[in-house]
């Protein structure tokens, strides 16, 4: 792959870094509007508008799940997505400003990700644990490449 491709696939990951940081800033602050609500009957009526049966495990799981919920630990799940967002942002930025200290956080975030995506293909292979993985190990196998063709430049200097 030329420089100028390896260029245009840089940029393509750093869309994808700013995609995933854009959903969980969303994210979070439709966590924030949660406060101050009974999660409770809000989550049941969920199920119910969804014609769901509240006694079966997953609408009953979510209704637990969300009944657990309070206002401290939605601030704590909103300001996680807010941290999360943000290392995100700045590395999409560093990968269009072709930055060497996003690159290696691009390599080690994607590695990252790598083992908990092949156990989830090992316990249940979907399309969508395929898809992450090797989007993930493209973007890797992506960023390393850039990084040794640096090296390698940098070496001949």
């Amino acid at each position: 792959m030329t420089s100028s491709g390896l260029r245009k696939s840089l940029d393509v990951v750093a869309a994808i870094e700013a995609a995933k940081g854009t959903i969980v800033l969303l994210a979070g602050f439709g966590l924030l509007g949660l406060l101050h609500r009974d999660l409770h009957v809000w989550s049941s009526e969920i199920v119910e508008h969804l014609h769901l049966n509240p006694a079966r495990k997953y609408p009953h799981i979510f209704i637990d799940l969300m009944s657990s919920l309070n206002d401290r630990r939605l601030w704590l799940m909103a300001g996680m997505a807010l941290l999360y967002s943000t290392i995100r942002f700045a590395e999409a930025y560093g990968l269009w400003k072709q930055k060497i200290w996003a690159e290696w956080l691009a390599l080690v975030g994607g590695c990252i990700y790598l083992p908990p995506e092949a156990y989830a293909i090992y316990q249940k292979a979907t399309v969508i644990h395929v898809s992450a993985l090797v989007v993930n190990l493209v973007i890797v196998l992506l960023v390393a490449k850039v990084l040794l063709q640096k090296r390698k430049t940098k070496q001949t200097q």
